[in-house]
């Protein structure tokens, strides 16, 4: 298939990257490939509207370094040798142009769900290793001096993206890499594309096999990479950029949330949506709220190799649940010392105890509030709490107290700053 050539068909890019690109490439063969060209179709052929424009990649047979040292305008290039690929800045007539170069290769999984071992390879050997078929689509810029660029669609990308669906490029691609689900519930939500009958087929027999070497029970760091780090950075995209609620109703239908743990499968869509949404009024990160629907929360982040600020939030979160629950248990939170008695002041003298933070009280806001179950804090005395009275102050400053009242620096200031605020809250309404 013949097309105009890539400033015509990429709105934002410079007429001059493409001469720039074959004069580096030389006689070797050089493309676009991936999300550029889908969307690219997607926005011409089917009349989708212009998304923005793509990250920019480009496949060559031949060394990707190589060529970027023959590109002028190179402003910041970073090479991962491992693999062959470079990304770089450019500038080209005043404008900034990030590209990934790759040099072509071709890839095998000895160990299921582990980084692949590379080889290099030719085009269509780069073309067979993607995800889907929508995205194993190459616009060739050279060899050629002048004319249309061509399209090669070795796998028929293009029938995939008329019906609007996903499609995998063989039958091992699940278990292969179980993060190409992550990226097809991508897909989903941003274009609105679904699993194709035989993909959706492979989802589940994968999933209801579970080819990977390790279980769920098993020691967390023992994981293979596409179920743990890789795994963590595909729904931290998925969180970050996508519409979110989509792509995550996406992956339950697949079943494919068991990648991350069966409860979260199991869990109800609106319960889960409704903690998502939560958490992103309170200006959590979202993936640690997703894990605090998981059976054990801490083994799915460690696991994850979540950062560690998320970690510590769950810890702290877990540590506020256990708290309530243990004084469920022993009876402090109940008879004459329910809680439903307490005033503003206690409970900001609870919830700030050491070992709690804000954030794990927020995190509580957008995972409780059932009171069917007895570990979840009652939400109302919360909500004022993080809206209002940690925000109250004492009337005084330290500074105009130790004026009025002869304090000095020491416990017995802040003993009495603090009862001073506790007889502020005293006055709000609970």
């Amino acid at each position: 298939m013949a097309s105009p050539l890539l400033p015509t068909l990429l709105p934002g890019v410079p007429a001059e990257l493409p001469g720039l690109l074959r004069s580096a490439a030389g006689p070797r063969r050089l493309a676009l490939v991936g999300g550029a060209v889908r969307d690219l179709l997607l926005h011409r052929v089917h009349n989708d509207p212009w998304r923005g424009l793509p990250d920019l990649d480009l496949v060559l047979e031949g060394s990707a370094a190589a060529m970027v040292q023959r590109l002028p305008g190179v402003v910041a290039a970073r090479e991962h040798s491992a693999y062959g690929t470079v990304e770089l800045e450019l500038q080209v007539g005043g404008v900034a142009v990030l590209l990934d170069v790759a040099t072509a290769r071709r890839e095998r999984y000895p160990e299921l769900g582990e980084n692949p071992v590379v080889a290099f390879g030719a085009l269509e050997d780069d073309l067979a290793r993607r995800d889907f078929t929508i995205n194993a689509m190459a616009l060739l810029l050279t060899p050629a001096s002048s004319g249309p660029a061509v399209l090669l669609d070795p796998h028929g990308g293009q029938q995939d993206l008329q019906r609007r669906q996903l499609r995998l490029l063989h039958p091992g691609s699940v278990a292969d890499d179980p993060t190409r689900l992550v990226r097809g519930a991508r897909y989903a939500a941003r274009l609105g594309f679904e699993l194709a009958p035989e993909a959706l087929l492979q989802v589940r027999a994968t999933l209801a096999a579970w080819p990977w070497r390790w279980q769920p029970g098993d020691p967390p760091h023992q994981a293979p990479s596409a179920l743990g780090t890789r795994l963590r950075m595909e729904f931290e995209l998925l969180l970050e950029r996508e519409p979110w609620p989509q792509a995550l109703a996406a992956l339950r239908r697949w079943g494919a949330l068991q990648l991350l743990d069966a409860a979260l499968q199991q869990e109800p869509e609106q319960v889960l949506q409704r903690r998502l949404r939560r958490a992103a009024r309170l200006g959590l990160p979202l993936l640690t709220a997703l894990l605090t629907g998981a059976a054990d929360p801490l083994a799915l982040a460690e696991r994850l190799q979540l950062p560690h600020r998320q970690h510590k939030l769950l810890v702290q979160w877990l540590a506020l649940r256990h708290r309530w629950q243990t004084g469920v248990q022993v009876g402090e939170h109940s008879a004459s010392s329910s809680p439903l008695s307490w005033g503003a002041g206690r409970w900001s003298d609870w919830l700030e105890a050491p070992g709690h933070s804000a954030d794990a009280v927020a995190l509580e806001l957008a995972a409780g509030g059932r009171a069917s179950v007895p570990a979840d804090l009652p939400r109302r005395p919360l909500l004022r709490w993080w809206w209002r009275w940690r925000h109250i102050q004492a009337p005084l400053s330290a500074k105009a107290l130790m004026a009025a009242e002869g304090l000095h620096p020491g416990p017995a200031l802040g003993q009495r700053l603090r009862q001073l605020r506790f007889e502020r809250l005293a006055g709000e309404r609970c």
